[in-house]
C-alpha cells in the first residue's frame, strides 16, 4: 500500500494560498486518476481518497489538522495500515526555492518546513520520498506568515499549474515502482520555452 500525502491548512480561507500548493498538486494528481471523492476519516483527520493504481492499493491524503501538526495524520495512517516509510510520498510548498521549482527526493531532512518536521519527528523517519515545490521568498514587506497563508498571485497560476503536473509526474513514476535519482525542474523555464 501507498500514501501520498499533500500538505495543507483545512478550510475555504486557506484553499488557494501559498502554503496549500501541496493540497492542489494532490487534487490534481486525484483528478489525474479519476480518483473517488476525498472522504473526511474522523480518526486519522484527514481527507482521503483511495482506489488501486498501479496494481496496488493507494491512499491520497490531505491532513485536516493544520499544517504544523500534519504528523499526527501521517503516522496515524502508517500505523493502522502498517505502511513503511519507504512507501509514503509527501506533497508540500517550500520557501527556499523559486516559485515553480519542483524537486524531488527519496529522502531527507525536514528543513525549515514545520509541516515536513512534525512529519518526521511523529514517523520517526526521514526516508520517505518528497517533492517540493518553490513558493519563493517572502517579500521584504511583509512577514513570513502572511505570505505563505496569502493568495496565489494571478500571474502566478499558469507556474503553479505547470508546476503541479511536474509534481504528478514525479509521484506517478513513483507509484511505478520506476527508478529515479533527485529530480528538479523549473516550471518557470518550461513556460519559456512553450511561450
Amino acid at each position: 500500500m501507498k500514501l501520498v500525502v499533500g500538505l495543507g491548512n483545512p478550510g475555504s480561507d486557506y484553499s488557494d494560498t501559498y502554503h496549500n500548493v501541496g493540497f492542489m498538486a494532490v487534487d490534481k494528481l486525484a483528478s489525474r486518476f479519476l480518483s473517488p471523492d476525498f472522504v473526511l476519516d474522523k480518526k486519522s483527520n484527514a481527507l482521503l481518497s483511495d482506489q488501486i493504481l498501479f496494481g496496488q492499493k493507494t491512499l491520497l491524503v490531505k491532513p485536516q489538522t493544520y499544517m504544523n501538526l500534519s504528523g499526527d495524520a501521517v503516522s496515524y495512517l502508517a500505523r493502522y495500515y502498517k505502511i513503511e516509510s519507504r512507501d509514503i510520498l509527501v506533497i508540500y510548498d517550500d520557501i527556499e526555492m523559486n516559485k515553480g521549482v519542483v524537486r524531488a527526493r527519496k529522502s531527507g531532512s525536514a528543513g525549515t518546513h514545520n509541516g515536513m518536521r512534525d512529519i518526521v519527528n511523529k514517523l520517526g523517519s526521514t526516508e520517505f520520498a518528497r517533492v517540493r515545490i518553490g513558493i519563493g521568498k517572502k517579500p521584504d514587506f511583509m512577514e513570513l506568515k502572511d505570505y505563505v497563508l496569502s493568495h496565489l498571485r494571478s500571474f502566478d497560476k499558469s507556474i503553479f499549474q505547470d508546476a503541479f503536473s511536474v509534481a504528478c509526474d514525479f509521484a506517478e513514476k513513483w507509484l511505478k515502482g520506476d527508478e529515479w535519482q533527485e529530480l528538479t525542474v523549473d516550471c518557470r523555464r518550461l513556460a519559456d520555452e512553450h511561450a
